[in-house]
């Protein structure tokens, strides 16, 4: 079995592949918050205990894969590697496993490993299509995905659990609350907190509808519209934004990094 490991700033994933599955997807999955001080040995106390509860022993764990947007939690995710599985860990756009896509922009070196994936993992679901990617995450980016899978630009905005907190924490009065879909599709609120949930609620698919026909406008060509991160399907409920929901993009592109390791695909 591949551990592929996905870190973002909020969350970290991990999920079991069988590589040679035709369905590509994972066997299970898990989260943990992300934290860059946590040690492989508190990782494998965690992972261990998951993967018994569902039937999995580490010990067909053949390999292991790793995309960071936290540079610092790296080192302790290529311990867990080597001291617990007996494997080096593949780091995604390091040899063998590079990108394998073009990445058409100013500063390629800068393009985050979550991004270059999901182009990778949204290729292998849509190819010889222009696409659009979109990722709920800290930040909200969209992204456009060419044809032959190149990277070619596109749009970090702040994440909306992100804006909400900064509201909260700017506004002394304002208080917690949870991220859903409005009772009803008014947007004029009776209450403080109905209004923020309007602001935000709305105020996101608002943008989400704007950014999109910007792009799509501006590339001038039929796009797939792909979403993936948790906050996905909620915005869906009500702007029917996205033309398909990936839940797993980031991971599958992991899974298909590591089928394509070393052929320069």
């Amino acid at each position: 079995m591949l551990l592929a490991i996905d870190v973002g700033n909020t969350n970290a994933k991990f999920a079991l592949f069988d590589p040679e599955a035709d369905a590509g997807q994972p066997l299970t999955r898990w989260r943990i918050a992300t934290d860059d001080r946590r040690t492989a040995d508190e990782y494998m106390v965690w992972l261990d205990q998951l993967m018994r509860i569902e039937g999995y022993d580490r010990a067909g764990v053949s390999a292991v894969i790793i995309s960071t947007v936290v540079p610092r939690a790296l080192h302790n995710l290529q311990l867990l590697a080597v001291k617990y599985f007996g494997v080096d860990a593949l780091v995604a756009g390091r040899e063998p496993v590079t990108w394998g896509i073009a990445l058409k922009v100013d500063e390629p070196q800068s393009v985050g490993a979550d991004r270059a994936v999901n182009a990778i993992s949204a290729q292998a679901v849509e190819p010889g299509k222009d696409k659009l990617v979109i990722s709920f995450g800290t930040a909200t980016t969209l992204d456009h995905i060419g044809p032959d899978g190149a990277y070619l630009g596109g749009i970090i905005a702040p994440g909306v659990n992100l804006s909400l907190e900064a509201l909260v924490a700017a506004a002394a009065k304002l208080p917690r609350i949870a991220i859903e879909a409005p009772a009803t599709n008014s947007v004029i609120g009776r209450t403080t907190e109905s209004q923020m949930l309007i602001g935000v609620y709305w105020g996101y698919v608002s943008m989400m509808e704007g950014l999109i026909g910007r792009m799509k406008n501006e590339i001038g060509k039929p796009l797939t519209v792909i979403a993936t991160g948790g906050l996905a399907t909620l915005f869906q409920e009500q702007g029917q934004l996205f033309d398909r929901i990936e839940p797993d993009l980031t991971l599958n592109g992991l899974m298909h990094l590591y089928n394509q390791r070393g052929t320069g695909a």
